[in-house]
């Protein structure tokens, strides 16, 4: 078991799900539950996974919840690309989400290598 509060991944997640929140009360109000829940949800679900799989038995799962955090990773990625193009975000502001979720893709993938090579 692995205490996510601790792991460099989970902390980076938050501050990209912080930043995330904070960009999209700036969407407009007929976005709500639109492209702004979408975007939220995902965001919320990367640290969210980190913390669940930290709480598996095995590192085997432990990788899977890895991996499904990655996914929203990515999902998240795109989503602001859509919000960009949409103008819902200003594109130095999309610049910032986009260097700050590669960052999290990059770590997790690195953390989830890791934890597949790692001994039983």
């Amino acid at each position: 078991m692995h205490r996510f509060k601790e792991l460099k991944v989970w902390q980076e997640a938050m501050e990209l799900a912080k930043a995330v929140y904070a960009t999209t009360k700036l969407f407009p109000t007929e976005e709500k539950f639109g492209l702004t829940s979408q975007i939220n949800r995902a965001a919320v679900s990367i640290p969210s996974n980190i913390a669940e799989g930290s709480g598996r038995g095995t590192d085997k799962d432990f990788a899977q919840f890895l991996n499904i955090a990655l996914g929203s990773a990515f999902e998240l990625e795109t989503q602001i690309i859509l919000a960009n193009s949409f103008g819902f975000i200003p594109a130095e502001n999309a610049t910032i989400l986009l260097e700050k979720t590669d960052k999290t893709q990059r770590m997790l993938n690195s953390f989830r290598m890791t934890i597949m090579k790692s001994p039983k």
